[in-house]
């Protein structure tokens, strides 16, 4: 049985989030502006031509802030001024492909964006819950069938992933180096699959590559279709997310390390599988496989071992894969049609989270 999460317990508490503008990010703060919560958002603006973050109209409903977390002083003075009691650091260049054409930004808003929001939180006796979010694709991926597990190697061969595990490296410095002896301060870092769910609108993403095409009445082209990613819906990480923030300011000292947030094993699809369900559920599109011309490197095959955070944290996956795919068509079903997008990812949250009603 999971975890049930508590609403009271985010009510007026002072809430920080990096890239609160970005797919996961956007989701969360409404999540949080939902139950009460008191939200400051640090992040680039939101990307034209369409995202979830405008569609909510969430700058109308939490403060918020434009800015780069590679500008230390911008991102410290902002996490100064809020004073905030909770942090989950989402910004991220979150892509693999992009990480290949720019490494350097990649690289530098990854590693060193992290870095300088790990120094704002060092430097400020509020903050009582860290929950540094990462990637999946920190870990060493040898391609083999079972999941990873927190303590496995870290690497990357691409440019994204490498960052990743460095960043990874860095927050496990800054905890052993400084965080451990603030005996109020809780932090941890997470590592999640493939999250999909309405309102994702980035390049070379599955479910917003077929939106687009759908949209336009293209071709579905996909380069990889056997590859299998541990898809989940961007509700469940985030239950995790804030799962954990509430223990570790609870007892911020048990709750440290690592935590890996992905569903079951045997809810594992392919691309190809994933992209079919849309066009089913939408009733329109076609599917054209061809064969990659870049020799970019990307893995075939990623999951995670979750062992850790379902036998002491009690998280469980709440929607299988089946239901993920169709909550996911039904909100873009629903944003094409013209629909409120607010209502739809609302009454998403309320059946995802009937604990917070």
């Amino acid at each position: 049985m999971y975890s049930k999460l508590s609403g009271k317990f985010f009510y007026k508490k002072k809430v920080f989030i990096t890239g609160h503008t970005g797919f996961k990010g956007s989701w969360l703060a409404f999540l949080l502006h939902e139950i009460g919560a008191d939200v400051m958002g640090f992040a680039l603006p939101p990307e034209p031509p369409v995202n979830h973050f405008n569609l909510l109209k969430l700058d109308k409903k939490i403060k918020h802030i434009e800015g780069d977390v590679r500008d230390s002083s911008l991102l410290s003075a902002a996490v100064n001024d809020f004073q905030p009691e909770i942090i989950f650091h989402l910004a991220a260049q979150a892509l693999v492909r992009p990480s290949y054409a720019d490494p350097a930004v990649t690289f530098s808003t990854n590693v060193m964006g992290s870095v300088n929001l790990l120094e704002a939180v060092r430097k400020c006796n509020s903050v009582r819950s860290l929950v540094y979010i990462t990637s999946d694709k920190c870990y060493e991926n040898v391609e083999w069938i079972w999941g990873y597990r927190e303590n496995d190697q870290l690497g990357g061969h691409d440019p994204y992933s490498a960052s990743k595990a460095a960043a990874e490296i860095i927050f496990s410095s800054y905890s052993r180096s400084f965080f451990e002896q603030q005996p109020l301060l809780g932090a941890a870092s997470t590592r999640a699959g493939n999250v999909i769910g309405g309102g994702d609108w980035a390049l070379d993403r599955i479910v917003p590559d077929c939106i687009r095409a759908i949209q336009l009445d293209k071709s579905i082209v996909l380069r990889n279709p056997g590859a299998t990613r541990p898809w989940q819906h961007v509700l469940e990480p985030l239950s995790g997310y804030m799962l954990l923030a509430t223990k570790l300011y609870e007892e911020p000292k048990r709750w440290g390390g690592s935590w890996n947030f992905g569903p079951s094993l045997h809810e594992v699809r392919t691309v190809q599988n994933v992209a079919q369900v849309i066009v089913d559920y939408l009733g329109r599109g076609y599917i054209e496989v061809i064969d990659s011309q870049t020799h970019m490197h990307e893995a075939r095959i990623l999951q995670l071992n979750c062992d850790k955070a379902h036998q002491l944290l009690g998280w469980y996956p709440r929607w299988d894969a089946q239901k993920t795919l169709s909550e996911t068509a039904l909100w873009y079903k629903n944003f094409i049609s013209g629909g409120n997008v607010e209502e739809i990812t609302r009454a998403q949250i309320h059946s995802f989270f009937p604990e917070l009603i």
